[in-house]
């Protein structure tokens, strides 16, 4: 969702399967000075977005997860969890979900929480003015897939209703098992319809915001820092131990490390603060600083409309010569696994054993001839003598960002005889030209949404997804990946799962896998449940400190 980039699709439909996240213990906190829990954390950048259905990526989902409560909430281990919802009928075909809700949720001006406000805020992601990347992830509702493409025009025929104050009724076109644990994403997050419709920029400023769940905004000063408080009239307030969070935006990653140093903060990693990559051996080795292997992959994008990316060969040639365990040994330094495809190890696949040990990912190996004779073939096809003088490649501001590209283009300098530029941009300006094309090669990461494979691939290789910013277009791929979500029988939908993979990496390199992430995280001590989920999102509305 690295950065990990959540940023999403447009696709048909999507993915499956049950979620299962990991978490480890984590936290951080200290006390206030009236004795009152607090919890400190920084972000590397302003969240782009508060409102849940413009919502892209990790910084954004953190806060939210502390402002707003879903039908289901994801425990530690990634199972789902009654939140507003109170009961859960699923009709024998599988298609119709009758969800009993509780009566005593509200929002923050007093006003309950009902079945209306989910129908309202599922139509509202749907709409096609919304342009809500996530729409995606309501395509299994009926009909929610032609509302938002502007096949139809009546709202009223996607497959949500309200049966009653508190009883919602939600028709999915096919069956999927995995669809309560959806209910957890914040794309089926309730916005409340009177705010969202008397301001049409409501999510960007503390005041204006009118949220339901174990957090209120009590401060956002931009660039600087936001003020969460705790929500005296949530449902489930005697599960909720801090009075006080406050998360501070730094993106330099030693003045991140000195806080945490001096007790200004209390947490670092799992998006939320890096730990300076050279001095992760040495906490580890004392014990100060922990690593997790995560369900999250590190790659890079080539905007495959524009010469020279346009063509396979250059594109296997920039991927060919670059020494992955060379990048983590020296640069990362976080016990990270190369990364030959866009799955990570720790995704399931089925009968025990993971998506990777069924199908690995040994779609190409690094070789620096093969990648210079490859390069020469795909100058030629273009017609070129060498690579424009202008190609870039671009990142966001990050000290950690900066050093693997510095080290990635010094190994396509000496290995390839290229010059590539360096670009970065700040966090929420890189994802507008990265989603606008602008760019020649560009730095990307996605973690699980859920623990299926065709959350990486439907979502970062589908022709049309609207995560895949490099336009890679296959339409085999897209075919499979079509196949995958109307099969019947698993094994059969993760061989087409991983045909497609296949096609995209051995055959096209649509994209530039470079490595599975862990994340590498600190903690004060005294605090529990505070998590990094297995995705490496920080996971920390219901933690304590003791």
């Amino acid at each position: 969702m690295g950065q990990i980039v959540g940023k999403s699709s447009k696709f048909t439909l999507l993915s499956l399967v049950v979620l299962l996240i990991l978490g480890t213990v984590l936290a951080g906190c200290s006390s206030s000075g009236s004795g009152d829990q607090e919890f400190r954390f920084t972000l590397a950048s302003e969240p782009p977005s508060l409102d849940p259905a413009l919502m892209t990526d990790a910084q954004s989902s953190i806060v939210a997860s502390g402002l707003f409560e879903g039908l289901m909430r994801l425990n530690s281990a990634g199972e789902p969890q009654n939140a507003i919802a109170k009961d859960i009928k699923i009709s024998d075909d599988g298609l119709t979900y009758t969800i009993e809700m509780r009566d005593d949720a509200t929002w923050s001006n007093g006003d309950p929480v009902t079945a209306a406000d989910f129908v309202y805020s599922w139509q509202r992601a749907l709409a096609p003015e919304t342009a809500a990347d996530y729409a995606y992830m309501l395509y299994y509702l009926e009909n929610a897939q032609a509302y938002n493409a502007g096949e139809i025009t009546d709202p009223n025929q996607v497959g949500v209703k309200a049966v009653g104050d508190y009883t919602l009724e939600a028709k999915l076109f096919t069956p999927a098992p995995y669809f309560v644990s959806l209910l957890a994403h914040y794309t089926y997050f309730p916005v409340h319809k009177a705010t969202v419709e008397a301001k049409a920029d409501w999510a960007a400023e503390a005041d204006t915001m009118v949220t339901n769940g174990p957090f209120l905004l009590s401060e956002w000063a931009h660039e600087d820092k936001l003020i969460l408080k705790k929500n005296p009239e949530y449902f489930n307030k005697d599960d909720v131990s801090f009075e006080t969070v406050t998360i501070t935006l730094v993106n330099d990653t030693n003045t991140v490390y000195n806080l945490f140093e001096t007790d200004e903060i209390d947490w670092i990693g799992a998006q939320a603060g890096t730990v300076p990559t050279d001095l992760i051996p040495k906490l580890v080795e004392e014990k100060k600083a922990e690593i997790k292997t995560i369900a999250s992959v590190y790659y890079y994008l080539f905007n495959t409309t524009k010469a020279p990316f346009n063509n396979d060969k250059v594109r296997k040639a920039f991927a060919m010569s670059i020494d992955r365990q060379a990048l983590i040994d020296n640069i990362t330094k976080g016990n990270q696994t190369a990364a030959f495809g866009l799955v990570p190890p720790s995704i399931a696949g089925m009968d025990g054993k993971s998506y990777r040990e069924i199908y690995p990912d040994n779609f190409f190996e690094e070789n620096v001839e093969e990648a210079k004779k490859l390069l020469a073939e795909g100058l030629k096809e273009l017609g070129l003598s060498e690579i424009p003088a202008e190609t870039t490649l671009l990142y966001n501001t990050d000290e950690g960002h900066k050093k693997i590209a510095e080290a990635i283009a010094d190994m396509w300098r000496t290995n390839l005889g290229v010059e590539v530029k360096l670009a970065n941009q700040e966090w929420g300006t890189f994802l507008e030209a990265r989603d606008g094309g602008q760019f020649d090669v560009a730095r990307s990461g996605w973690g699980a949404d859920f623990n299926h494979a065709i959350n990486f691939t439907y979502d970062l290789i589908y022709p049309t997804s609207g995560n895949n910013d490099g336009q890679y277009n296959n339409p085999k791929v897209g075919q499979l990946l079509d196949d995958s979500l109307i099969a019947t029988d698993e094994k059969d939908r993760l061989d087409k799962i991983a045909q497609a993979e296949k096609i995209a990496f051995a055959d096209d390199m649509g994209a530039l896998p470079l490595y599975y992430y862990t994340t590498v995280f600190m903690i004060k001590d005294g605090f529990t449940d505070v998590v990094s989920d297995y995705a490496g999102h920080l996971d920390w509305a219901f933690g304590s400190k003791e």
